[in-house]
């Protein structure tokens, strides 16, 4: 079964949400968020969000089309640029789910987890932390390593 959402719906869903609760969203925040939103999807429904996939970026996991579309705005919070999908319930309460974890934090924090998580340092390799990475993260380690957390919850 295809993916039923894009990354840039997800993005701007998360935009949106982000808004309406009186938080920040950069263009570094939102890659994360992205990041934990198809983990846990991946960890919960054994399927992808969206299509899209992750590289290994020197700063976290990062989705090379959604990073380029928001670049303008370099580190200043993401405008709400369009009406957020429709969404069914089931998805707007899981995206609310994983806002409600990740959102009140900041990218350095997102990007401090993201880069020490099983998903992200395989991907590396033995690259050294500041060398650059365009290698796709393993939809199989994040899966895995976010169904075990979810186990020992």
């Amino acid at each position: 079964m295809p993916p039923k959402l894009t990354a840039d719906q997800v993005a701007d869903y998360f935009i949106a949400l982000a808004h309406q609760r009186g938080e920040s969203v950069n263009n570094s925040k939102l890659q994360k968020l992205l990041y934990y939103a198809q983990a846990w999807h991946l960890a919960f429904y054994d399927a992808p969000l969206f299509g899209e996939k992750f590289e290994a970026w020197i700063y976290g996991p990062a989705i090379p089309s959604v990073y380029w579309r928001f670049k303008p705005f370099s580190i200043s919070d993401l405008p709400v640029q369009r009406e957020p999908p429709a969404l069914d319930a089931e998805t707007t309460q899981f995206l609310d789910q994983v806002a409600s974890e990740y959102l009140a934090l900041d990218e350095y924090e997102l990007e401090w987890l993201s880069r020490r998580e099983p998903p992200w340092v395989n991907a590396r390799g033995r690259l050294d932390i500041d060398e650059h990475c365009t290698t796709e993260l393993s939809e199989e380690d994040m899966r895995s390593y976010f169904r075990r957390l979810a186990e020992a919850a």
